[in-house]
C-alpha cells in the first residue's frame, strides 16, 4: 500500500513554496510507486481573495517598511499562547478537515507555521498520522516554527537545531537534513571553473526586492569586467530599465525560470536578498553570496549564516555591493576562493531527497 503524504504550504515568502515543492519532486524521485502526494496552499483555498491581499501587503511591508514588519515579527516571537490564535482560524479549519477526511494521510510535512497547531486542534488525541515541520527560516527563527505538537522538526543546519534545543525542543524531534532546495541541484557534480584574469569572471543578480535600487547597481555592474546575468521573475516592467541601465554593455536579462538550479551552479557569485530560499540554494550550488537586502526579523538568521560562516558578505547600497564584487576577484580571486572554499562545507544538495527518504521510513 502506498504511504499517503500531505504536503502544506502558503505564499508568505518563496521559501515556504520552495520547501514544499522540493519535497514533492524529492518524493517524486525517490518514491514515486511508495507514495501518492498531495501538495496545498490551505490559505489560499480558504481565505481566496482575502488571504492574496493580506499576502501581498505582507510582500509590499517587507520591500518598502522591513523595519516595520521587523516589529511584527518580534511580537510574534514573543507570544506563548499559539493554540489560542489559531483556533481563530475556523475557516482555515473548515478548510483543512474535509481534506485530511478524504486524503487520510499517513503524513502532514508543513513548510508552514500554524499548520501543526491547526492539524492537532482539528484531530486532537486521535492523530495517528504522523506530523512533520520544514523550518524555513536559519538561526533567527521565530517561536510560532516550533511551539507546535509536531512529531518531528526538520531544521538546515546544526545552528538552528541549538536553537530548537535551547528552547525546550527534545533532541530527538530534530533532524538536520540541509534546507529542502529542488533536488535539481543534486544533479551538478563538477566544479565551476575558477575566475581568473583569462577566464569570465560570472555574476548572477537576483532582483526580487529593494527593486528601487536596482537599475543603479545594474549601472554600476555592467561597466565591470564581467559576464552578468540579472533575473527579474515576472517584474517584466523592470526589463526596459534594466537594459536602459546597461547603456549597451552587454548583459543577460532572464525572466521567470525553473534554470535557478544551472545558473546558480555556472555563476561564481550571486547578488541578492537574505530570503530563506535565495541563501540555501546559494549555499546548495556552493556560490558564494552578496545579499544586498536583509527582512528584519526571518531573514537575519540567513544573513548572519553567510557572514559567520565567511561565505559572503552584505553589503547594502549599490557602491558597496559593487566593492565587495572587485574585492571578490581581485588578486587572483583570494577573497571569492576563501568564500567558495566555506560555503562547500555547508552544501547539501541532497537535502529534498535525504528529507524524502526519512518520510518514507516514518
Amino acid at each position: 500500500m502506498k504511504k499517503k503524504i500531505l504536503i502544506l504550504t502558503a505564499g508568505f515568502g518563496e521559501g515556504h513554496n520552495t520547501a514544499a515543492r522540493a519535497v514533492r519532486d524529492g518524493l517524486a524521485r525517490i518514491a514515486a510507486d511508495r507514495a501518492t502526494v498531495e501538495l496545498r496552499d490551505l490559505f489560499a483555498e480558504a481565505y481566496g481573495w482575502l488571504n492574496e491581499l493580506v499576502r501581498r501587503s505582507y510582500l509590499a511591508l517587507i520591500d518598502y517598511a522591513p523595519h516595520a514588519w521587523g516589529v511584527v515579527y518580534r511580537w510574534l516571537d514573543r507570544k506563548t499562547n499559539y493554540d489560542t490564535e489559531f483556533r481563530r482560524l475556523t475557516r482555515l479549519k473548515a478548510q483543512f478537515a474535509p481534506v485530511l477526511d478524504r486524503f487520510q494521510p499517513d503524513i502532514v510535512v508543513c513548510s508552514f507555521p500554524s499548520y501543526a497547531n491547526v492539524l492537532h486542534e482539528i484531530l486532537g488525541a486521535n492523530r495517528v498520522c504522523k506530523c512533520v515541520v520544514i523550518v524555513t527560516d536559519s538561526i533567527t527563527i521565530n517561536a510560532s516554527w516550533y511551539r507546535s505538537p509536531a512529531d518531528y522538526f526538520i531544521v538546515a543546519n546544526e545552528q538552528s537545531a541549538d536553537v530548537l534545543r535551547t528552547n525546550g525542543v527534545a533532541p530527538d524531534k530534530i533532524r538536520v537534513f540541509g534546507f529542502p532546495v529542488s533536488p535539481k541541484f543534486a544533479d551538478f557534480t563538477e566544479d565551476r571553473p575558477l575566475p581568473s584574469a583569462s577566464s569570465n569572471r560570472r555574476v548572477l543578480y537576483m532582483i526580487n526586492v529593494a527593486k528601487r535600487g536596482a537599475p543603479e547597481l545594474v549601472r554600476i555592474l555592467a561597466k565591470l569586467d564581467l559576464d552578468l546575468t540579472v533575473t527579474i521573475g515576472r517584474n517584466d516592467e523592470l526589463r526596459s530599465e534594466i537594459e536602459a541601465a546597461a547603456d549597451g554593455h552587454r548583459i543577460n536579462i532572464v525572466g521567470w525560470t525553473n534554470e535557478l538550479p544551472r545558473m546558480m551552479h555556472e555563476n561564481h557569485l550571486l547578488i541578492g536578498k537574505a530570503g530563506g530560499a535565495t541563501v540555501q540554494e546559494a549555499v546548495a550550488a556552493k556560490c558564494p553570496m552578496i545579499i544586498n537586502h536583509v527582512v528584519a526579523g526571518q531573514e537575519e538568521g540567513n544573513a548572519q549564516l553567510i557572514v559567520e560562516t565567511n561565505s559572503g558578505v552584505i553589503a547594502h547600497s549599490p557602491r558597496e555591493v559593487v566593492n565587495q564584487v572587485r574585492r571578490a576577484f581581485d588578486d587572483d580571486a583570494k577573497q571569492w576562493r576563501e568564500w567558495a572554499g566555506n560555503i562547500s562545507k555547508l552544501s547539501r544538495p541532497r537535502a529534498a531527497l535525504d528529507i524524502s527518504e526519512f518520510l518514507m521510513t516514518l
